[in-house]
């Protein structure tokens, strides 16, 4: 992460799984809200998570030796030197068949601010229901 711009860092939550993503999106975001981890299942992979109720759909991101590129079937293959130059290529994106639109990120630093007990403890309870949805 070293070498990824401040936008990235602010976004990313490091090892969270998706239920905990889910939580964080429902609870501080709203449809287009998004945030970068780790992924779960593929080591050294990163998951692009977007609010677009009533679903949490992720985006697998993959090193490559030219950088990071976006693994969905719906979306041609592309690479990009970092996850920033990644994340602002799709953030200005129209539209992306299939893809969600990336319009804020969820800045875990004004998280903080806001209340880190329920953060921290993922104990967050909304009228409106978010579902898991792997791309």
């Amino acid at each position: 992460m070293d070498r990824e711009g401040m936008l990235v860092r602010c976004i990313y939550y490091g090892r969270i799984g998706h239920e905990a993503t889910e939580r964080l999106l429902e609870r501080f975001g709203h449809d287009g809200s998004f945030l970068l981890r780790d992924s779960e299942t593929v080591p050294g992979a990163r998951c692009l998570c977007v609010r677009k109720a009533p679903f949490v759909h992720t985006y697998r991101l993959i090193p490559s030796a030219d950088g990071w590129t976006l693994q969905d079937p719906g979306v041609p293959q592309q690479s990009f030197g970092t996850l920033e130059t990644l994340i602002e290529h799709y953030r200005g994106a129209v539209s992306c068949a299939g893809m969600a639109p990336l319009t804020e990120p969820l800045d875990q630093t004004q998280l903080r601010h806001s209340s880190l007990a329920q953060v921290n403890t993922f104990s967050m309870v909304s009228s409106t229901e978010c579902f898991y949805m792997e791309m």
